[in-house]
């Protein structure tokens, strides 16, 4: 009897199979709601910190009159200047295409052409006291109009038809000053948003088009991706893709540049 109750004890191998097989079907239905829930909760992040990146423009113009430049995208982390925001002609991207520019190059000369331009980087996180990368640890691209990082104080061309009854004394753009940037619904769709003097955006979990902390950029962005990646000024914001993005209305940043004593 001992003998018989010992062997009905064991598992067979068929046995031992079958439930190692039920096992992994139970853990494999598992993860698919737990990557799931990491892509939502740093997406949640991501808002998040966009949306302090968004404050801390806000408070730089405030501080500054300007908003700032951005940083070189190729600068790989703990190499001097990485983050910080490239505000020499010679040295980073922030510069006007005009001869005679100096944009934010304090003791340059004063960048006074009519057109808007714009320069993109990634986000100038070093200057602004922020977090290099977003959830998935890759930089926030970062594009200005030049009319809003020039030098804040000595302007007296503003671009288009803005043309301000007094020069600000301490701001790098008048109440009528006008972004060159547009938000779309897909490429070259239905605009979102237009004139918008800056955009921030992250290229999600999927990475593609973003620059990574190594100073490079992840290659691989198509269709609307593509557009979020191409440097230009158009950029897309739909459910269809991953980018997050971010700007500052040209109403807010007056606004609160009025509330800071930077305007008139």
């Amino acid at each position: 009897m001992t003998r018989f109750l010992s062997r009905s004890s064991g598992f067979t191998l068929v046995e031992l199979a079958m439930v190692l097989f039920i096992v992994s079907l139970l853990i494999g239905g598992l993860l698919m709601p737990l990557s799931a829930q990491n892509e939502v909760r740093g997406r949640q992040e991501t808002d998040r910190a966009l949306a302090t990146i968004r404050e801390a423009l806000i408070g730089f113009a405030a501080i500054n009159g300007r908003l700032p430049c951005p940083a070189d995208r190729t600068i790989a982390s703990g190499v001097a200047n990485a983050g910080v925001e490239a505000t020499t002609v010679a040295g980073g991207p922030c510069a006007c295409t005009a001869a005679a520019s100096g944009i934010a190059n304090v003791g340059g000369a004063i960048c006074d052409d009519d057109a808007p331009g714009g320069v993109t980087g990634v986000l100038p996180w070093a200057t602004l006291g922020l977090s290099e990368g977003d959830a998935w640890g890759n930089r926030y691209t970062y594009r200005v109009s030049t009319r809003f990082a020039r030098l804040a104080s000595g302007q007296t061309i503003f671009g288009g038809a803005c043309a301000p009854t007094s020069n600000p004394a301490a701001a790098a753009f008048a109440l009528c000053s006008a972004g060159n940037m547009s938000v779309k619904t897909v490429a070259g769709g239905t605009d979102i948003a237009t004139l918008v003097p800056v955009v921030v955006l992250s290229h999600g979990r999927n990475t593609l088009g973003a620059y990574m902390s190594n100073g490079t950029q992840v290659a691989g962005a198509v269709n609307d991706e593509a557009e979020n990646a191409n440097g230009d000024a158009n950029f897309v914001s739909n459910n269809n893709i991953d980018d997050q993005l971010t700007w500052l209305p040209t109403s807010i940043l007056m606004g609160r540049m009025l509330s800071a004593g930077r305007l008139p």
